[in-house]
């Protein structure tokens, strides 16, 4: 039963990720919404490692382990996207995503 408001809690905060992704201008804004899907991920993979480590599954750490993963690739996409989003301040003194297409080569 617990579970099931984490998958709720889960489902809601991807529901705003995507909202933010699909609905910003702002490239840190983008990137904050990204990070907030990853991490309703996170919930999720956790969720369910309780939901299975409950049932006495053998494989009960892997839920962990994923949302470890998934922790990893986050960090490495807020210093890939924050290098993006300097990169064009620098060029265009603007964040806006729209003006992204501008700094094809």
């Amino acid at each position: 039963m617990l579970a099931n408001q984490f998958l709720l809690l889960g489902a809601v905060l991807f529901c705003i990720g995507v909202y933010g992704v699909l609905a910003r201008r702002n490239g840190v804004a983008v990137l904050m919404s990204i990070e907030l899907i990853l991490n309703s991920v996170n919930i999720n993979f956790l969720a369910f490692n309780a939901m299975w480590a409950r049932n006495g599954s053998p494989a009960h750490i892997s839920g962990a382990v994923f949302a470890l993963f998934v922790i990893t690739v986050a960090a490495a996409e807020v210093g890939v996207g924050l290098a993006l989003v300097l990169m064009l301040y620098r060029t265009r003194k603007s964040i806006d995503v729209d003006k992204i297409d501008a700094l094809k080569g």
